[in-house]
This record gives C-alpha cells, sequence and structure tokens, in this order.
C-alpha cells in the first residue's frame, strides 16, 4: 500500500468557480458555498482518493489559488514542485476560458522538468443557457495542450469529483513509472 501526496494547482481566472469546486470535491458535495470572498494568495484544502484496482492513495493538497493578477506573484511561488494542475474556466465567460493558456504555462512553468498531469475543467455547466464555449472547442483545445476535459457544475453537485479523481489517478501512473524506471537501473 503506497499513500502518495500530491500539491495540485487549482488556477483560473476570479470568479470561475474554483473555490466552489475545491470546496465541493473536499466535502464530498456536502457543502456547497453561498457566499464568496475572494481569494488573496492561496487556500489549501485536502483530500485522500483511493486509487482504484489498488490499495494505493493519493493525498491531494488542492492550492485554490486566486485569479487576480495583483495575486500572482505570492501565488507563484506556492506553485514550486506541484505535482497536478486543475485548470478552470467558466463556460459562459469565454475571456476566462482564453486565459486558460496563460494559467497552463505558469503552471507548467513551477513544475519540475515541465512534467504536470493536468485537466482542464469548464465549470457552471447549471448555466448552459448562456454559453458562450461550446464542449467541442474546450476538448480540442485541451487536447492539443496534452489535457483531459470535463465539465462540471459545483453548484448542482454535478461531476465535481471526476477531474480531481483523474488527476489523482495520473499522479499515481506517473509515481509508477519512475518506481519502474528506478528499478530498471539497478
Amino acid at each position: 500500500m503506497v499513500k502518495l501526496r500530491a500539491k495540485c494547482i487549482v488556477a483560473g481566472d476570479p470568479a470561475v468557480g474554483k473555490s466552489a469546486l475545491a470546496q465541493v470535491f473536499r466535502s464530498e458535495s456536502a457543502h456547497f458555498p453561498k457566499n464568496y470572498t475572494l481569494t488573496t494568495g492561496v487556500e489549501v484544502f485536502v483530500k485522500s482518493v483511493s486509487i482504484p484496482d489498488t490499495n494505493d492513495s493519493v493525498e491531494l493538497f488542492l492550492l485554490d489559488s486566486s485569479g487576480k493578477e495583483i495575486f500572482y506573484d505570492m501565488v507563484a511561488k506556492q506553485w514550486e514542485n506541484s505535482g497536478a494542475l486543475c485548470l478552470v474556466y467558466d463556460i459562459t465567460n469565454e475571456v476566462s476560458f482564453n486565459s486558460c493558456s496563460k494559467w497552463l504555462e505558469r503552471a507548467r512553468a513551477q513544475a519540475p522538468g515541465g512534467q504536470l498531469p493536468a485537466v482542464l475543467v469548464g465549470n457552471k455547466t447549471d448555466l448552459a443557457a448562456r454559453r458562450t464555449v461550446e464542449y467541442k472547442e474546450a476538448e480540442e483545445w485541451a487536447a492539443s495542450q496534452g489535457l483531459e476535459y470535463f465539465e462540471t457544475s459545483a453548484k448542482e453537485m454535478e461531476n465535481y469529483e471526476t477531474p480531481f479523481h483523474s488527476l489523482a489517478r495520473a499522479f499515481h501512473r506517473m509515481y509508477e513509472e519512475r518506481v519502474e524506471l528506478v528499478k530498471s537501473l539497478v
């Protein structure tokens, strides 16, 4: 049985639902925050994820990061040596989608060797009638960047756990590949 720990950046523009998504995941949908305060810096949430077909688990340290540029220098320090990235945008806000390139580049710059399991999450599917970013467009962009794509509604607590479970499995897979590499060198 292996218990791994991964620092997981939750990044994206302000007001895309990063904090709500992280809080709903941590509480297993028991808590959707009704009142919001601007994240100034980084809030940390911890949640353990069991890896299917193993006795292993990955403890995700979710770094819910401010999306405000004014806080980026402070946030960047916290991102050093991260192990995973959950990149979030609002499906009703095209600007937040277009900013994903910037956030992805910043996160990869902080990762050891640029290797960073990552997912793109289109949040706020409960507002689908106001959608400005089409599913196919986001899915294609994610694939072009080597990311898995998911859509969620933190508010309706739909599909909120899937991106994080995917990241935990990817981090675990990276760990196993490194162990096999070390074994092959011995």
